[in-house]
């Protein structure tokens, strides 16, 4: 089964909408067709991000607290140590990263590929949504 991490502007896009590709990418959550890998520290950002866009979300604030209580259910929960920071440009980033190779990640799944210039020499790519989906066989 792949194994990714979902960056936040991933959940804050399907989340606004559920025409595209990143709506597709949640909905597939616990599906069986990927695994996801969370550590606390980002599933903290994924809920202060949500709640900062809640005017742009399409969702009520239930559903939307329901959905993040899903994605850090269904999770791989992963620790992180911070041993090797920093490699990318922003912190964040960075933390997306740690949790990819400590998780066993191939990918990244993000809007932000250039962000994560770096992270191939450890052999994870950065892959937006659709190009996910495709990897998946998850129709768009």
């Amino acid at each position: 089964m792949r194994r990714v991490v979902l960056d936040t502007n991933v959940i804050v896009s399907g989340l606004r909408s559920q025409r595209g590709a990143a709506f597709r990418v949640l909905s597939l959550v616990g599906s069986g067709l990927f695994e996801h890998c969370l550590s606390v520290a980002l599933a903290f950002e994924y809920e202060d991000v949500v709640k900062r866009s809640a005017s742009k979300v399409r969702f009520p604030k239930s559903v939307v607290e329901d959905i993040l209580d899903f994605l850090c259910a269904s999770a791989r929960q992963q620790k992180i140590h911070f041993l090797w920071r920093p490699v990318l440009v922003d912190a964040k980033d960075d933390m997306v990263l740690e949790i990819a190779i400590h998780g066993g990640c191939e990918a990244i799944v993000t809007y932000n590929i250039k962000d994560f210039r770096g992270s191939q020499r450890f052999g994870i790519k950065a892959i937006r949504p659709q190009e996910f989906l495709e990897l998946i066989g998850g129709k768009t």
